[in-house]
């Protein structure tokens, strides 16, 4: 008797178990999801060879919709469009509905042609922890608002149409590892950063200005592109603080002062100091182990580190370099071990190469407009023009300057 009612028991269980577990499979979405979702789906559309909505049939259950994903019965990851590459994407705005889905964790939406302005409401979201919505034409400024998502670790509004400054409000986000920006039109000067934990920082090809204080950057940081921007003042303050960076890029700007001697030694593959308005000697601590370093067309001036030996693809060119080129430097190069050395425009006086060696065809040098006869012709980029020594009174010029 007592078997029987252990059995019958245990019938029990396992049938509230698995009434139970059906309702939680057919919980009915939160209403106010549910209207959110409907309204969302109205404000956009499906770019002509692209299906995503076809799924959006509201007589079924949205949280199987493509790109929601469902907790219990709120919508916590709402990825528009469909994420495969080269997919058309979709076309039209962000409604402000997207504010009550409050629960939401994650947003993105794929490169497409939608239009219109950032949603205010998207500070509602206090649990949201990545924002994505890059490669559409978003116009407007980016909302102050946004530094309420104290949860936020993404934020990604990059290639897009985007005006005025970045939220002073915004770089007090606490949590922030990802900070992406770039290809937009943005204005003003950098915010001070408070998280500890932002490893990529990617502001490029904005028209940012002002200078960047020590300090403002955390330490954090492994990437930083600032390049096609209008940067200034020195670095040389603030760069030291990044040695964990293993991609800098400062191109294109008017940083000025000297070109501290520690970024040689940041584990980087890539070191783009280009086009700026750099000064003095540079003055590697020990062997460079950076695979492409360009320094060009900048003010920099004094010998060649011998120190760059070590560098695949070194550009020197359109500085005011001095003196002669270091033999361990043209060693390499003549062995194949330098593959790139553009010197072009300084006002170097000698070249350790003798008219009779060959160049490996693997190899590329551009020696053209210093000062002295060049050892051996070269074919060189079209910039760098047809004159092949710098006239003899710049030389003397420079020479009585820097004497």
């Amino acid at each position: 008797m007592k078997m029987n009612q252990y059995l019958l028991l245990f019938i029990i269980i396992i049938i509230i178990i698995i009434i139970h577990h059906f309702q939680f499979s057919l919980a009915i979405l939160d209403p106010a999801d549910f209207l959110a979702l409907q309204t969302i789906r109205k404000s956009l559309d499906d770019i002509p060879g692209s299906n995503y909505f076809s799924s959006w049939d509201f007589t079924a259950d949205p949280c199987n919709f493509a790109g929601v994903f469902c907790s219990a019965d709120r919508v916590v990851t709402l990825n528009l469009g469909d994420p495969r590459a080269a997919a058309p994407g979709l076309s039209g705005h962000l409604h402000p509905a997207i504010g009550k889905l409050t629960s939401l964790v994650e947003l993105t939406i794929v490169p497409g042609r939608i239009t219109g302005t950032i949603p205010s409401t998207l500070s509602d979201l206090k649990s949201l922890r990545v924002l994505g919505i890059s490669r559409n034409f978003i116009s407007g400024e980016i909302p102050a608002s946004l530094a309420g998502l104290t949860e936020l670790r993404t934020l990604d509004l990059s290639y897009n149409q985007l005006t005025g400054s970045i939220p002073w409000a915004v770089g007090s986000l606490p949590a922030l590892t990802n900070f992406v920006l770039c290809h937009n039109k943005l204005t003003g000067s950098v915010p001070y950063f408070v998280s500890k934990t932002l490893t990529r920082l990617d502001l490029k090809h904005n028209n940012l200005s002002g200078s960047i204080p020590p300090g403002f950057l955390p330490s954090s940081l492994e990437y930083l592109s600032l390049s096609w921007n209008r940067f200034s003042g020195r670095v040389d303050y603030l760069l030291p603080n990044l040695n964990r960076l293993s991609y800098l890029d400062l191109s294109l700007n008017r940083f000025t002062g000297p070109i501290p001697s520690c970024v040689f030694d940041f584990p980087i593959t890539n070191l783009q100091l280009e086009r700026n308005l750099f000064t003095g000697p540079v003055q590697p601590g020990k062997e460079v182990a950076i695979q492409t370093v360009d320094l060009s067309h900048n003010m920099l001036f004094g010998e060649v580190s011998p120190l760059f030996s070590t560098v695949h693809n070194l550009y020197l060119n359109n500085n005011r370099f001095t003196g002669s080129v270091p033999t361990t430097l043209m060693d390499r190069l003549k062995a194949g071990n330098v593959q790139l050395l553009y010197l072009q425009h300084n006002f170097l006086t000698e070249v350790p190469i003798k008219p009779t060696e060959v160049i490996p065809v693997s190899s590329s040098v551009c020696l053209q407009y210093n000062c002295m006869v060049l050892p051996v012709q070269t074919p060189c980029p079209i910039e760098s023009g047809t004159q092949k020594t710098r006239p003899t009174s710049q030389c003397v010029q420079w020479k009585e300057l820097k004497g």
